[in-house]
């Protein structure tokens, strides 16, 4: 009897054993389940909670930022303007108004002093000088005359007594005037050839013809504009306006680089004069420079100029860093968090190479080149690798 229970016994034991397997499996697979959820959720809330960070820097403008560091150069005062004549000489017409009957010399001619340059036509004054010089002849003859009597007089006088001592006196008295109209006559002669001398229009001084308004036929009076102009000596040299800032630096005797439009070698030339006062509207000065004779140095043609007035080592920007607004000259630099920044700067003159700062920078900031207008002050970039570049 106690063999069928003790069966019964083992098989519950079995079905208790198979029961407390099947617990334990599925307690270990909710907790498995439950282990992939908790991390799920955590990488969830870890990607979700770090998007916008990476998004706002992904999406900030890519720029190119670069130290100027310090660079060694040598500084010059640079200016603009013209060549000219140094002593221009304008020559018209100083006698009565005629008609230009010649003209002798071309633009370019190199003339002396007293060289004809044009004549007049002499018609006119040369029947005056004619009628002078008759006049004249006239006169001399009556003077001799006069002069005759009275000899005459004073030998009958002294002889016989034939004649008054006032009848002597009256025939000396017209001796002088005779001799009084003949000084009147040559004086009247010699104004009149001096008229007909100025009809030959002459140089005053030896130089080369730069301009000729002259044409045979033309009416001319005195005071018109200049027949011809003429610089003195063939000299010439360039006149500029130079920065109040760069005059100081200056001092005549220095040598002076010109270039001229079309003429790949520089003129060297050296500063001539430097202005005494400055121009209160437009701050500038005017600077001479004496130049070489030479045919590609025409007056008239611009001219840029260069004087070295020293060395120094600075910061030297791109001109595209440069900005500027009503505070000033200004650059942005990004800083050390990536983000935009604003620094006045004050510039000390341009280079070849860029523009070169004396104030506001030491060369180890990172200085926006291009597209600065396009930023804005404390906005996030990103800055352009040599990679991003290719």
């Amino acid at each position: 009897m106690n063999e069928p229970q003790s069966i019964d016994s083992a098989a519950a034991q079995a079905e208790d054993a198979q029961s407390l397997a099947g617990v334990s499996r599925r307690a270990v697979i909710v907790g498995a389940l439950a282990l992939v959820l908790v991390l799920s959720v955590t990488a969830y809330f870890h990607r979700h909670a770090s998007t916008p960070a990476l998004t706002e820097l992904e999406s900030a403008p890519l720029i190119t930022a670069t130290p100027p560091g310090r660079t060694a150069f040598s500084m010059t005062a640079t200016f603009t303007g013209a060549i000219v004549a140094r002593y221009d000489l304008p020559i018209g017409v100083d006698s009565d108004s005629g008609r230009i009957a010649a003209v002798l010399v071309e633009v370019g001619d190199m003339v002396h002093r007293g060289q004809v340059l044009a004549r007049l036509d002499t018609a006119v004054v040369g029947a005056q000088v004619a009628s002078l010089h008759a006049s004249l002849e006239q006169m001399r003859a009556e003077a001799a005359l006069a002069e005759a009597d009275y000899r005459r007089a004073e030998t009958i006088a002294d002889s016989v007594g034939a004649l008054s001592k006032e009848e002597v006196d009256r025939r000396h008295a017209q001796v002088a005037t005779t001799r009084a109209r003949v000084k009147a006559a040559e004086a009247q002669v010699a104004e009149v050839e001096a008229r007909r001398g100025r009809t030959d229009i002459q140089a005053p001084d030896n130089g080369l013809v730069l301009t000729r308004t002259a044409e045979v036929g033309q009416a001319v009076t005195p005071g018109a504009p200049p027949l011809f102009r003429l610089a003195r000596g063939a000299d010439v040299e360039m006149r500029a306006q130079i920065a109040e800032q760069d005059l100081p630096k200056l001092k005549v005797g220095q040598e002076a680089a010109v270039h001229v439009t079309g003429v790949d070698a520089a003129f060297k030339g050296s500063v001539r004069l430097l202005a005494a006062v400055i121009d209160p509207q437009t701050r500038l000065g005017e600077i001479r420079i004496t130049l070489p004779h030479d045919p590609n140095l025409r007056p008239g043609a611009f001219a840029r100029g260069e004087v070295s007035v020293g060395s120094d080592v600075r910061p030297i920007i791109p001109q595209t860093a440069l900005m500027s607004d009503a505070k000033g000259n200004y650059v942005l630099i990004v800083g050390p968090d990536n983000r935009v920044l604003r620094r006045a700067v004050k510039v000390g003159g341009t280079q070849v190479s860029g523009i070169v700062i004396v104030e506001g920078l030491d060369g180890t900031e990172r200085v926006v080149t291009l597209a600065g207008a396009f930023l804005r002050v404390g906005q996030l970039v990103r800055l352009a690798t040599t990679k991003d570049a290719a």
